[in-house]
């Protein structure tokens, strides 16, 4: 017994190579004899069983990509003939494990090793953990075998007792991948095996019954699906026979579901209604609980909304036109001029049948630009009035999206067009007035940039072709009428500006103020204080008053809540008993009743308060985003024991009115000495130019002659005259360059009560603009010349004040 168990132990066997497959003890598997490999160690073993007794053996190893693992099966050929498609075969019997040592030799053309048999007893009894193990693997292989119904396997597989024999049998499992058999080959210990064996046949079962759930929902949403089809087309068919039974084609009780019906009664344009129809097939092909169906539905609905064919007829009476816009607004005479002229043409076209020319229509965009409170809102409802159209106001300031412009992807949940389509669905016309307000405030961010969506929606030459990205449908924009309004002109694109008319509201004058107060302000705040037109009369010297000193503006926002605040003050008294109605606001009134004005004219206080009481102190024009304004520019001289040498600049100033200012220092130090003024003190005492007002940014050349006049004024001693204001950019020899916004300065100068204003020759032209009331009032210089400038802005010279330059305190 000893001699046989030692020649089991050490084994010397021909290789049988394994091409991706591996065999476990106890398998028993048939092999191709026509593979070199296969027939070389067969007949090898043959040959060494006619020399030692019993079945030739041979050792079944798997080759992995040309690599061999440690451990082998030993393997006795079992039967040789002929397989079932009739190719020679072997039928070879796993029979136990052997780990691989050195290679050797033997008979045949198979590769010989030595090899060790591999010892897979298990104790007895069982260990529990042992004992568990082997209850659920078998647990699991009936569960998974009669879910595939091989009844008599399970039988076999019950009757295993043998540990190492029971883990070696899920080799013959399908699902295993030759890595994870490799695994249980190579795995010696018994107990370890069927633990492996286990945890591959526990996972295989749950992916199978993941895999078993997915294809139950599946199938459950096809067959709900078949139904609700079959449903459907059977609704149809009952649908159809009721209209027949009707006789007039009306479905009873679905009408206005009737998408399809809808769509074909519609008068769309028939790209249009060629869309709409494929949408109806989509959703006649949809199911109820689809989302697409929806959208579907919300589209349909807003492009059958849309007012395509709908146009109100324009009102060509120009003579009224031009009344309606003079009633409802006073001045403003550029933008009624174009307004008249927009219509003149118009009617024109109409009447020579070129109303439209290959497609598009003679639309119109202006820009109206101008500061708050002018009126260029409600100048939209006045445009809308004068042509007899509808009128839609479109908010953009702090636009940031494009998809605001022009709409969002129906891909997008909650998508919704964009406020160029929704303002022609609200206005329920092909051809209303779209009043496109603030739309300097449009910003960019990574949303994309709504202003060059605009683009497209406000040129002529293309937006008889707009395409909404929700619609996706062509849309005839070119019979729209646009107004856009801003604030900042510099703040509109280049490119959206381009596709504009500009038209500039610079703002009112004192009598026109007067008129709008008297006709359109005081009405309308009687109205809302509760006061009838005849229990509070304001004198016109009142309302000039407010115009004038209560208030200091472009537009009239602010008279009308002054107007507001002395009504309210009015109607409080007479509740209190305090006053009797009717009352008449004199001039005299307004400061016991809203206190004392606000702005008084420089002109009109202690010549020892002006501010241009001393010298070195000069008033300029300047334009802001409310409109015009004064700027007062003022200038020392530090000691030459303590001050630096140097400019100091002060008042939040702009790079382009530093440069200004070292223009205006560098001319005076070149050409000083033939302005008889003290240029030494220049070189050797630091120059300071502050500009009141410091908390608001300034920056432009036009303050360029007003910061010469005022160092030329410190220097000379000489005081600058209190009603002259000046604008004009200077060159380092002394030119006076043009500046822009003449017509908005020389108004700002009218209300700060300045009489006589010094402007560069090369902006006469501008004066054209300027009302001719305001240039009544005011005496307008043109120069070509600083040297101009200061003969016509200081003062004549005191006895010995060119030689007492004062100093900064």
């Amino acid at each position: 017994m000893a001699a046989e168990s030692t020649a089991f132990t050490s084994l010397t066997l021909p290789v049988l190579p394994l091409d991706g497959e591996v065999v476990l003890p106890g398998m028993v598997v048939p092999l191709d004899l026509s593979d070199a490999d296969v027939r070389a160690a067969v007949e090898a073993a043959q040959a060494a069983a006619g020399v030692e007794p019993g079945k030739p053996r041979v050792l079944l190893v798997p080759r992995i990509d040309g690599a061999y693992p440690g451990i082998g099966v030993l393997g006795t050929v079992e039967q040789v003939g002929r397989l079932a498609d009739g190719d020679p075969g072997a039928l070879i019997r796993g029979r136990s494990r052997v780990r691989i040592g050195a290679g050797t030799t033997g008979p045949g053309a198979a590769l010989w090793v030595e090899g060790t048999r591999v010892d897979e007893t298990v104790p007895e009894p069982l260990p529990g953990h042992a004992a568990e193990l082997v209850t659920e693997y078998k647990a699991l292989a009936t569960a998974w075998l009669r879910k595939r119904g091989a009844w008599q396997v399970v039988d076999r597989v019950q009757a295993i007792d043998d540990v190492s024999q029971l883990a070696d049998n899920s080799g013959y499992s399908p699902f295993l991948t030759t890595d994870q058999k490799v695994e249980l080959l190579e795995a010696t210990d018994p107990v370890a095996r069927l633990k492996l064996a286990t945890q591959q046949l526990r996972d295989h079962l749950a992916e199978q019954d993941v895999a078993e759930t997915i294809a139950k929902d599946v199938q459950e949403g096809v067959d709900k699906q078949q139904r609700e089809f079959l449903l459907r087309r059977q609704l149809e068919a009952v649908r159809k026979e009721l209209r027949e039974l009707n006789g007039d084609g009306a479905d009873t009780g679905e009408e206005s579901d009737d998408y399809r019906a809808r769509v074909e009664a519609a008068d769309l344009p028939e790209r249009v209604r060629e869309a709409a129809l494929k949408e109806v097939d989509k959703l006649e092909r949809s199911s109820d609980q689809s989302p697409e169906g929806s959208w579907i539905r919300t589209w349909l609905d807003t492009v059958l909304e849309l007012p395509w064919n709908e146009r109100t007829e324009d009102s060509y009476d120009i003579q009224g036109a031009r009344s309606v816009l003079d009633a409802e607004h006073a001045g403003l005479a550029d933008v009624k001029e174009r307004i008249t002229e927009y219509l003149a043409v118009r009617k024109r076209r109409g009447e020579r049948g070129l109303g439209v020319i290959g497609g598009r229509r003679g639309g119109a965009v202006l820009a109206l630009v101008g500061p708050p409170g002018v009126g260029k809102t409600s100048l939209g409802e006045s445009v809308a009035h004068a042509m007899g159209r509808k009128f839609v106001r479109v908010a953009l300031g702090g636009v940031r999206d494009e998809a605001e412009i022009r709409g969002h992807r129906r891909t997008y949940v909650g998508a919704l067009p964009g406020r160029i389509v929704r303002a022609v669905k609200e206005a329920g016309s092909m051809n209303p007035v779209v009043l496109l307000d603030e739309i300097d405030k449009v910003g960019s961010d990574f949303r994309g940039d709504p202003a060059a969506a605009l683009l497209e929606v406000l040129d002529p030459a293309q937006n008889h072709t707009f395409r909404d990205h929700y619609l996706e449908v062509e849309l005839d924009l070119s019979d729209v009428v646009f107004l856009a309004t801003a604030n900042v002109l510099e703040a509109i694109p280049e490119a959206l500006l381009d596709r504009m008319e500009l038209v500039r509201l610079d703002g009112y004058t004192e009598d026109e103020k007067v008129v709008i107060a008297r006709d359109h302000l005081l009405p309308r705040q009687l109205e809302r204080a509760g006061l009838a037109a005849d229990e509070v009369t304001l004198q016109e010297s009142a309302l000039r008053k407010l115009a004038g000193e209560y208030t200091r503006e472009a537009g009239v926002r602010t008279l009308e809540r002054s107007i507001a605040r002395l009504l309210r003050k009015i109607a409080a008294q007479h509740e209190l008993g305090e006053r009797e109605l009717p009352f008449t606001v004199t001039d005299g009134e307004l400061r016991g009743l809203i206190g004392r004005p606000h702005h008084v004219p420089e002109s009109a206080q202690d010549p020892a308060e002006r501010r241009t009481a001393v010298p070195g102190v000069a008033t300029g024009l300047a334009v802001t985003g409310a409109g015009g304004d004064v700027l007062y520019v003022e200038a020392s001289l530090a000691d030459p024991e303590t001050g630096a040498a140097g400019l100091t600049l002060t008042g939040q100033l702009g790079d382009v009115m530093k440069e200004s200012a070292r223009i205006a220092l560098s001319f005076l130090r070149s050409r000083g000495a033939e302005l008889e003024l003290p240029v030494g003190d220049l070189k050797d005492r630091g120059v300071h130019i502050h500009f009141p007002a410091g908390a608001v940014p300034k920056d432009g050349p036009s303050a360029g002659v007003t910061m010469t006049t005022a160092l030329a004024s410190l220097l000379s001693g000489r005081l600058v005259r209190t009603d002259v204001a000046m604008t004009g950019e200077v060159s380092l020899t002394g030119r006076v360059l043009p500046i822009g916004g003449v017509k908005q300065k020389l108004l700002a100068a009218q209300r700060a009560g300045v009489t006589t204003v010094i402007i560069p020759k090369r902006n006469e032209a501008d004066l054209d603009d300027v009302p001719a009331e305001v240039l009544e009032k005011l005496d307008v210089h043109t120069v070509t010349d600083v040297r101009q400038v200061l003969e016509l802005a200081l003062a004549p010279a005191v006895s010995g004040a060119a030689s007492e330059v004062p100093a900064a305190a």
